[in-house]
Order: structure tokens, then C-alpha cells, then sequence
């Protein structure tokens, strides 16, 4: 066998039948890939759910309701990500250029990130808002392409694993970086005397969000190395045509052909229900503790805790999946956040922080890992940037719908409560629907539409 096998190639080919050289390079690109989540997760720990959010409502806002602000903040971001990444996923399909697309979010994420560190005070509310929403456009948007080479480099049956190890790996490095930036906010400023403790505090905050900046631009390096770009494939009557052309009537044709994959659109739609509710507890979650008077120490603390318990989980829930099936895996995580949200409504002391951030940790990273996984086996391999754009479409309107929803019923009742009661529709719908979902029947038609395309040199 050749031995210039690239990662291109690792999903048609068995493991037995490669050399030691390609299986060492095959090992090294799925490291590499979940590198990229060890580094982009601190955004997801530190800027979306710990740091930011707190410094914030103390700093930013000077102790006024931050929730409805917040949740605006939090559904623009997503919105705008969420409206733009099918089509440039179909035009980075055609074009072969996934990691070229995915770069250009990864700068905007990153230097809107380290723009952070120069927020200071009210005078800086729109500003926050604004970094915020780059900074999530730029997340959001690179993980769509992230999402798409998954297919790339490991088989169907390996999909699973592989996806929840880069959860496990996104966990471990986004707690990690975490735990740093909470001991330099807890202890830095006794390394600071003859600044005010209050000021010593904001600035170590200021340096942690600036930390997420330089951790996500390192740990970005291995998968643009070591991922080789898929190649791009065309259908015969769209070769000699501009990219932006095919790109747009990709994403309308995938509208029109929507009952071709069925099994993928019914599972879309469910992921978009259910996602509703675990996306709201995450992104929420630390600045409604914040409004029930819960201390700094406890809301960080939680977070911490959740990263941590969250990796093993993850990897258990893929384990899981080869026992009892993706569906009946998914199922099991949805009961539970189910019950969280149930008892979030009573929730008035910090051991009950603690104990629903627990629970959570249990379940967060094994439903999120199955999902983007059961999506790429329903979906061609050859158009894995066009169909994850449309389940980041999905996915990010579960931080567009959920926090929306939640500022709404905060404002209008006054109280977060019943915003959290609420969550349990979306878990109990999803369970039913999942049910629904044909995963064999849809890995067929998948496997049909690859066929007809053809590799464009």
C-alpha cells in the first residue's frame, strides 16, 4: 500500500490494512482534532459561561439585571453565526476549502477575545456586547467546519468515540485553562498590595479573558498541521461553475430535496427542540445563579466542577452508545436534564448549584458528542460543511430560542423561575421525536448521494 495515504483517505480504509507509518498519521490527525476543542472550549468556559458573564454584571453593569441584556447578547450571536454557515458550508464543500474558511473565524474569535481586556466599565456596555457577539460568531462559525472534517478522518463506526473524545478533550483543556484564571483571579491580587483589591480583582479578570485568547490561537495549530483539507466534490452539472452560484443553490436545493434525507431532517429538527433546553441551562446558567444572590466562588466553582466530571461522562456516554444505541443513549440524557429542570425551579441554595452543576456534568458533553456524531453518519461525507452549516443552524438557535425566551418571562414575571420550569417541554418533545428517527435508513440514503458526486481536481 502507499504510504502517501493522507487523512483524506482514513475513513474508506480498515484499520488492519494500514501501514505503521499511515496509522501513526491517521492517530495524530484525530489527536489534532481534538486539540482544536481543548483550545476553543475556553471560550465556552471562560467567556460565555464563567468569567465574562460575572464581570459583566459586577463590572460592566455595576450590579443591575444583567439577565435580559445578557440573553439578547447571547441570541444575536448565535442568530448571525447560525444564518451564515450553510452557505459557506456548501461553498467550502465545493471548494475544498474547510480549514481556509475555518481560519478566518478562528482569527475573528480570537482578537475579539483579546479585545476583551480592554473593557473596563459602564461606559463599555455596548462594546462588551459587541466583542461578545464576534466572539461567538467567530466560535460558532469555526465549529461548523471543525464539525465537517469529523467524517474525514475516522470511520462510520469510529464516529462516536472519536467525537466524544474531542468533548472529553474540549472539557479537561477549557476547565484547565479555567482553573488557572480562577486561581489568578482569587490569589493574584494578594501578589498586587499596593493596588485596591476590587481594582486587583477586575484586572486579573481582564487577564483572564485575555488568556482565552492566546490558549485558543495556540491550540488551533495542530488541526490546520496535521488535518489534511478533504477533497472537493461536485455534482457533474456544477463543475465550471462560481463558487458562490453553486454555494447558494446548494442550500436551496437542500430545502427543496429535504425529503430525500428525511432521517437527517426529522433528527435536525428534534437536535433544534431538545438543544433548546440544554443550551439555555449552559449559556444561562452562571448569570442566574448570579441574580439568586449565589457567590462568585460557588458559580465558578460549579463550572469548574462540571468540566471536570463532564470529561469522563462524555467518553462513557460513547461507550454507552455502542451498548444501547445512539437514540436510547440520547434518550437517557434527556430524562435527566429533564429532572434538572424541574429542580432548577426550587433552586434557592448553593449546595443546589453544586448538585444540578453535577447532574449536568453527567449528561452535557455525551448528548452533545452523540448528536454531532448520529448527524455525520445521516449525512454524504462529501458535503459535511454544507449539512453541518445546517445543523449549526439548529444548534445555534438553541442559544438564539431558549435565552430569548428566558429574558422574555423574566421580564414579563419578574422572576427566572418560571423560565427554567419551562425547559421541560423542549426535553420531553425531544424524547418523542428522537423516537421517530430510521438511523440505518438514513445512513443508506447518505451513503446513495456520496456516490453521485465526483472528485473535482
Amino acid at each position: 500500500m502507499d504510504n502517501s495515504i493522507d487523512s483524506r483517505d482514513y475513513p474508506l480504509i480498515a484499520d488492519e490494512e494500514l501501514t505503521p507509518v499511515q496509522a501513526k498519521a491517521k492517530k495524530k490527525a484525530i489527536w489534532a482534532w481534538t486539540m482544536y476543542d481543548w483550545g476553543n472550549s475556553a471560550f465556552a468556559t471562560t467567556i460565555m459561561a464563567a468569567i465574562l458573564p460575572v464581570y459583566f454584571a459586577e463590572y460592566i453593569m455595576l450590579g443591575e439585571s444583567a439577565v435580559p441584556i445578557w440573553g439578547w447578547a447571547v441570541a444575536i450571536g448565535s442568530l448571525i453565526a447560525a444564518l451564515i454557515s450553510p452557505v459557506l458550508g456548501a461553498i467550502a464543500d465545493f471548494r475544498g476549502s474547510k480549514k481556509a474558511i475555518m481560519v478566518v473565524f478562528v482569527a475573528l474569535g480570537v482578537l475579539s477575545t483579546a479585545a476583551m481586556f480592554f473593557l473596563t466599565g459602564p461606559q463599555h456596555t455596548m462594546l462588551t456586547v459587541v466583542l461578545y457577539i464576534l466572539g461567538t460568531i467567530g466560535f460558532a462559525g469555526s465549529l461548523v467546519f471543525y464539525d465537517a472534517l469529523l467524517p474525514h478522518i475516522a470511520r462510520e463506526d469510529e464516529l462516536d468515540i472519536v467525537s466524544s473524545k474531542g468533548y472529553a478533550m474540549g472539557y479537561i483543556g477549557g476547565g484547565l485553562l479555567l482553573l488557572i484564571n480562577v486561581l489568578m483571579i482569587f490569589f493574584g491580587p494578594k501578589l498586587l498590595p499596593n493596588m485596591a483589591e476590587a481594582e486587583a480583582t477586575q484586572l486579573m479578570m481582564r487577564l483572564s479573558m485575555a488568556s482565552v485568547a492566546i490558549w485558543w490561537a495556540i491550540f488551533s495549530i495542530p488541526i490546520f498541521k496535521y488535518v489534511l483539507e478533504p477533497p472537493a466534490k461536485a455534482y457533474k452539472h456544477e463543475i465550471g461553475q462560481s463558487v458562490v452560484k453553486v454555494g447558494f443553490s446548494r442550500f436551496f436545493a437542500a430545502f427543496k430535496n429535504v425529503r430525500k434525507f428525511k432521517d437527517l431532517a426529522w433528527f435536525m429538527l428534534t437536535f433544534f427542540i431538545y438543544s433548546n433546553g440544554i443550551g439555555t441551562i449552559i449559556t444561562m446558567a452562571t448569570i442566574i445563579g448570579n441574580a439568586r444572590g449565589f457567590s462568585t466562588m460557588t458559580l465558578i466553582g460549579t463550572l469548574l466542577l462540571v468540566q471536570f466530571v463532564a470529561a469522563p461522562f462524555a467518553m462513557l456516554f460513547g461507550k454507552l452508545a455502542e451498548k444501547l444505541g445512539q437514540k436510547r443513549a440520547i434518550s437517557l440524557s434527556l430524562i435527566i436534564y429533564l429532572a434538572i429542570a424541574i429542580i432548577g425551579f426550587f433552586m434557592s441554595k448553593e449546595w443546589h448549584f453544586y448538585a444540578l452543576g453535577f447532574a449536568v456534568a453527567t449528561v452535557q458533553g455525551g448528548s452533545q458528542a452523540l448528536s454531532r456524531s448520529l448527524v455525520g453518519k445521516l449525512m454524504p461525507a462529501s458535503k459535511s460543511a454544507e449539512f453541518y452549516g445546517f445543523f449549526s443552524v439548529f444548534e445555534k438557535f438553541n442559544t438564539v430560542v431558549g435565552p430569548l425566551l428566558l429574558a422574555i418571562i423574566t421580564k414579563l414575571t419578574g422572576s427566572d423561575r418560571y423560565g427554567m420550569i419551562s425547559l421541560i417541554l423542549f426535553f420531553i418533545v425531544g424524547i418523542i421525536m428522537l423516537q421517530k428517527v430510521n438511523i440505518q435508513r438514513g445512513i443508506e440514503v447518505a451513503e446513495a448521494e456520496d456516490a453521485l458526486l465526483i472528485e473535482v481536481e
